[in-house]
């Protein structure tokens, strides 16, 4: 029987679920369960769950039949727990280092606790706040055992499940039992705080609350808040069952009604147009329920209740005018001054606004306005196919106007033309994002294609790592992550990511990446075409090296000296270099290729075509890496600074662990290794093809050719069902190049 038990119910969180489980599984105090209980998320939440269990025996995967939400979802789980104190924890939070071991600590100091409570942290998407407003109360408790009727100052405890730890005996021999809807946590905290006889405080955050910019069901309006009376009536109905506690009924009254006004006057809770439903309700409660000689509290809270106890519903909309009216201050009109100036755009754009969007019309763009690629190019060809009825315009910057391919309709950024589509048009499709000041109009859609699956951290993880994130402004990046209507995604780590370093209400469709369909489309023919305009000769391997751009560098300098390692390997290979669009042309490389050595693809328009004519890919942190995997074929990890880069820019995972998924071939961290590799044969040999393999499980998992499809139909033509995501293993890549040895 272990000593704590870890209740973490789960639903729509697939991007934090793995912070959570990690927290929890790597306290230092061993001696746990979790049960983590998938209450029937929609996304991969319960692959996840049993991804934990298969590799960790302390964990316990429960998988419910269907939907039943926060409170009987932890029900579920506290049903298999079985260990003596039992924790709830939400599966967005995570434990703090050294908790547990401390709870057992302070356990074994003063014998068993009913409850023992902790403090927590509110986590937001810029940083963690301070300490929650109970901390002087905890801080004051000590190391005292006491019964709430002693010290009931203590009812003023965050009364929420996760802050605690329950002895699972009095939990489960009270009967206490969340019950369905919203708020939920607060009558069954009320009930085990006046219930216990020995509770304790632990001096110490325990969990760090995250504070969700979308998702969170209590910032979400609706109807639901209304379920916070059926909650509160189920605690008074416990008292009136319980008359030896009637003693806590003035005090939870009071909090009752206090949490319902606190409700009432966000607007994140309760929608203006049921203000008034909910006022009365409120009213409804306190007449049904308010103890004989109750008095009003002091203050603000006081004043409040007044209005509610009388029903005098303009007066509290007065109070409440007149407490913003006070708070607000003359900084708010100046703000929202600057605000509108900032909106007040040419006047052209401001009047095309005027319109409606016109549904026959879409923009494109990619990399910040250069040449049509990537994902939005492989959108609109597609587009093209199956919903022809939709117009699509590229914007591309005044320099490469003239070099958009013939047939592409296109407009110059910041031209006249450009301020009328960007008015007018339905749809916007982009792998970055759109300027700033770009006013997303109801009736418009945004396409975020993304361009790369994460290795490095992005978004509003690079908070973490100041040189990444140099001049980035966050606030801003959220405001134009708050444009996107769909996200796409090629594998599920992708997907995890992207909803958690980019936090908004979009939806998050699984489709795989548009561009790599080539890879599954490509005939022999097109791959030897490539080959021939690309000017290499028959019989030559021929490998790819595309690095990524270095944060903590302002130029680019190749990771080894190409000349040396292309002498090296000799003439029966050619070094194909791409240097990232980052930086600008670099003369060392043009040299090179002048004299042959090398063959300088970096202004290349399409990294598949280099892509079908490569051998093998010599890569360092690329997201090209992911790419590639699907064509089956070898890739050698150059890493020479992956220690730097990984403390630079933050990774997503270990490239370099050697791990099954994590790693996806060879791997060299100096010039002599990097020849060695190829010379030995170790590049394609069956430990790095082993290692390919389970790569390309995990990340070429919806990448089968038809990716633009789905993404047209859903997107475009609002259409649910596309192709079903063929099997790896049923799946044919472009074959690799008729003499190449990676065909073996």
């Amino acid at each position: 029987m272990p000593r704590f038990s870890i209740v973490v119910p789960v639903f729509k969180v697939q991007g934090y679920l793995r912070e959570c489980l990690d927290s929890v599984l790597g306290q230092s105090y061993r001696d746990i369960e979790v049960i983590a209980v998938d209450d029937r998320s929609p996304d991969s939440c319960g692959a996840i769950i049993d991804e934990y269990a298969a590799r960790d025996a302390r964990v316990r995967a429960v998988h419910l039949p269907e939907n039943v939400g926060l409170g009987r979802a932890r029900n579920a789980g506290l049903e298999r727990a079985r260990g003596d104190y039992v924790l709830f924890l939400d599966s967005d939070d995570s434990c703090t280092p050294g908790l547990l071991e401390a709870l057992a600590a302070r356990l074994d100091a003063v014998g068993d606790l009913d409850i023992l409570v902790f403090d927590h942290v509110r986590t937001y998407w810029w940083g963690k706040g301070g300490r929650s407003q109970a901390a002087d109360l905890i801080e004051r408790a000590g190391t005292d055992v006491f019964r709430l009727k002693d010290r009931p100052e203590y009812a003023h405890l965050f009364l929420v499940a996760w802050n605690k730890a329950f002895r699972r005996e009095f939990f489960v021999g009270q009967g206490f039992q969340y019950a369905p809807g919203l708020y939920e946590d607060a009558p069954v905290t009320h009930m085990a705080m006046v219930t216990a006889e020995r509770i304790g405080c632990l001096n110490r955050v325990g969990v760090e609350y995250r504070q969700r910019r979308q998702g969170a069901i209590t910032k979400t309006p609706g109807r639901k808040h209304f379920d916070i009376f059926t909650q509160y009536e189920g605690l008074f109905a416990f008292l009136a069952q319980r008359p030896e506690l009637a003693w806590a009924t003035p005090m939870f009254f009071e909090r009752a009604v206090f949490h319902m006004l606190f409700a009432l006057k966000r607007p994140e809770r309760v929608r203006v147009a049921d203000r008034r439903e909910f006022f009365d309700r409120t009213a409804d409660f306190y007449a049904r329920y308010a103890p004989a000689g109750f008095v009003l509290p002091e203050g603000p809270t006081g004043v409040y209740m007044r209005t509610v106890a009388k029903r005098l519903y303009r007066a509290y909309q007065a109070a409440q005018l007149a407490a913003r009216a006070k708070t607000a201050g003359p900084n708010k009109v100046a703000r929202a001054r600057t605000k509108a100036g900032k909106r007040a755009y040419a006047g052209l754009y401001t009047l095309q606004r005027r319109r409606s969007p016109d549904p026959g019309l879409a923009v494109y763009t990619s990399y910040w306005d250069r040449l049509p690629s990537c994902n939005p190019l492989a959108v609109f060809e597609k587009a093209r196919e199956l919903a022809p009825e939709v117009h699509g315009v590229w914007v591309v910057r005044k320099d490469l106007a003239g070099r958009v391919p013939e047939g592409i309709d296109h407009v110059v950024r910041d031209s006249r033309r450009y301020w009328e589509v960007m008015a007018r048009a339905r749809y916007f499709v982009n792998n970055v994002n759109f300027p700033d000041h770009i006013v997303k109009r109801p009736g418009q859609l945004h396409l975020q294609t993304h361009h790369g699956t994460p290795l490095k951290r992005m978004g509003l993880d690079q908070q973490a790592y100041p040189a990444a994130a140099r001049g980035m402004d966050f606030d801003r990046l959220l405001e134009r992550v708050d444009r996107w209507d769909l996200s796409i995604s090629s594998n599920q780590h992708s997907t995890t990511q992207w909803e958690r370093a980019y936090p908004g209400s979009y939806a998050s469709l699984d489709s795989g990446y548009p561009r790599n369909d080539r890879y599954y489309g490509a005939n022999a023919e097109d791959v030897a075409a490539v080959r021939a305009r690309l000017g290499i000769a028959p019989g030559k391997t021929a490998l790819l090296y595309a690095p990524t751009h270095r944060d903590y560098r302002t130029d680019w300098t190749p990771s080894f000296d190409l000349a040396r390692v292309a002498k090296a390997l000799g003439d029966d290979f050619v070094l194909l270099v791409r240097a990232h669009y980052f930086y600008d042309r670099s003369p060392g490389l043009s040299g090179l290729a002048e004299q042959g050595a090398v063959l300088d693809v970096s202004r290349h328009p399409s990294v598949e075509d280099l892509c079908l004519a490569a051998d093998a890919l010599v890569a360092d942190y690329s997201s090209l890496t992911f790419d590639y995997a699907n064509l089956d074929r070898p890739i050698v990890i150059y890493a020479d600074d992956w220690e730097i880069y990984s403390q630079v820019r933050g990774v997503t995972f270990d490239l370099l662990s050697g791990r099954p998924g994590d790693t996806p071939g060879a791997v060299a961290t100096t010039e002599d290794e990097l020849v060695d590799t190829f010379r030995s044969g170790r590049w394609r040999g069956p430990e790095a093809t082993a290692l390919r393999a389970a790569f390309r499980t995990r990340f070429c998992q919806y990448d089968d050719g038809h990716a633009a499809e789905r993404v047209v139909r859903h997107f475009f033509l609002g259409q649910d069902a596309g192709p079903a995501v063929v099997p790896l293993e049923q799946r044919t890549p472009a074959p690799a190049p008729a003499s190449s040895p990676a065909r073996g």
